[in-house]
């Protein structure tokens, strides 16, 4: 396991994606699932919320979210009306709790505060989705000292674009950025940027 100790002190900033990296993404989804099936219960009297959020708990852990909604649609004969719904509440869900960071990732944040060093988050989604995970995550004060730039407002990962947008308007250069990700995408975008990658796996 590699801890900042083991890192290249020379390295002046660290670039993160969000879901799985810093905090796991199943975390969110299982929480907007658990909406979702409330809303439907409240709505239709119909499935009981805890038969339909088992369900929906049980399809994402063996085969992801992938068509989730027309599974359960298909299980539990929930109209397709709401599947608007079922999409909205990704963007705008209000969670009932916290999102937690990783602890190997709380640390390694807290280290580079401490040692002076920048942190960016950088990524790919809907950036309003994206920015609703944010504000949910219990960032133990480290809020102020992240940076996030949301890659499709300019180009989606893993094209480098952003990249250079970082290094032009924060006056770093490639060999002073390390890039932290969990995807064949965030490794695909350090190569393409000419920085150096490690996948976050190192860090657990």
């Amino acid at each position: 396991m590699i801890k900042y100790a083991d890192l290249d002190p020379r390295k002046k900033a660290f670039i993160f994606e969000l879901d799985d990296v810093l905090y796991p993404q199943k975390d969110y989804l299982l929480q907007v699932y658990y909406l979702f099936a409330s809303f439907i219960e409240y709505t239709e009297t119909v499935p009981p919320a805890a038969d339909l959020t088992a369900f929906m708990k049980k399809v994402y852990e063996n085969y992801g979210s992938d068509r989730i909604f027309e599974k359960a649609s298909e299980a539990f004969a929930i109209d397709k009306k709401y599947q608007d719904n079922f999409e909205r509440l990704h963007i705008t869900a209000r969670l009932p709790l916290k999102l937690i960071l990783f602890p190997e990732m709380l640390s390694l944040l807290q280290e580079i505060v401490v040692d002076r060093k920048s942190i960016f988050i950088v990524t790919n989604g809907n950036p309003e989705q994206q920015l609703n995970k944010i504000r949910q995550i219990e960032w133990n004060g480290l809020e102020n000292y992240l940076r996030v730039f949301f890659a499709d407002e300019i180009k989606p990962k893993p094209d480098s674009d952003v990249f250079t947008y970082i290094l032009e308007k924060h006056q770093l250069l490639r060999r002073d950025v390390l890039i932290i990700g969990a995807t064949n995408s965030d490794e695909d975008f350090a190569a393409a940027a000419g920085a150096d990658y490690l996948d976050v796996t190192n860090f657990r």
